[in-house]
């Protein structure tokens, strides 16, 4: 397959056009307006400092429905203590600063560059990207961010300081998911660790098969904070 070469244009090619290993796209920015639009097709970008901009469209895709979601028994039990405090959207860049610096067992340095920093964060202030955080009293010891079109909640990345609060808030974010009428969390890539939380992964061709009917919905823009808080008050 071709490796197509991003203009400032704003489009991609198909995502069935993507290597095996998913990749299709080099170049272009990361601009709110051309982020939403990978998403929307399917796409989003990874890469690492000092590379140009890579898009990938991975076959297959990981995936978890939220009513398919069943905390673990111990999760559950680590919930009940009540030690920690799970929040929305309450501190975007600090949980987004965390996972850049969180090491992963299977790469070295980080994915999340100055540009996607700068790329997620201003689409925070568009109403389009979130936050999900734990923490114990004043301190932030457990998040994750991704961004939500129509019924959708793309999944970005998740750090965690002491045991399970990144589990804590991958449960926060199906419970509030499934209420707030979400159909489906993009998990993008196949990982174990998302696979013992139930994710799984699905046929491209599936996935957008999903994609494409969720995104004919209404975005539900701004803070989720307030949306979030009352939720909790209302299953607490």
């Amino acid at each position: 397959m071709p490796l197509y070469l991003l203009s400032e244009k704003l489009a991609f090619p198909s995502p069935d056009q993507a290597d095996a290993e998913g990749l299709l796209a080099v170049g272009g920015d990361l601009s709110p307006q051309r982020l939403v639009l990978a998403y929307s097709t399917g796409i989003f970008p990874w890469y690492s400092e000092g590379e140009p901009i890579l898009w990938w469209s991975p076959d297959p895709r990981m995936v978890i429905r939220p009513e398919e979601y069943h905390p673990s028994k111990s999760l559950q039990k680590e919930a009940r203590k009540k030690t920690y405090r799970i929040s929305m959207d309450e501190a975007f860049e600090e949980v987004l600063d965390e996972c850049a610096l969180m090491l992963r067992h299977d790469q070295e340095g980080t994915w999340i560059t100055q540009g996607m920093k700068q790329g997620y964060t201003e689409l925070f202030q568009h109403g389009v990207a979130h936050s999900i955080e734990c923490w114990l009293d004043d301190q932030l010891v457990g998040g994750l961010y991704g961004l939500s079109l129509g019924k959708v909640f793309f999944g970005e990345s998740m750090f965690s300081k002491r045991s399970n609060t990144s589990k804590l808030c991958f449960w926060a974010l199906n419970d509030f998911a499934q209420n707030y009428g979400l159909e489906f969390i993009d998990c993008q890539l196949h990982n174990p660790h998302l696979e013992s939380l139930g994710a799984y992964t699905i046929p491209r061709k599936e996935y957008l098969q999903w994609l494409y009917p969720a995104l004919q919905h209404d975005t539900h823009l701004g803070p989720w904070t307030e949306d979030f808080a009352q939720h909790k008050k209302n299953n607490s």
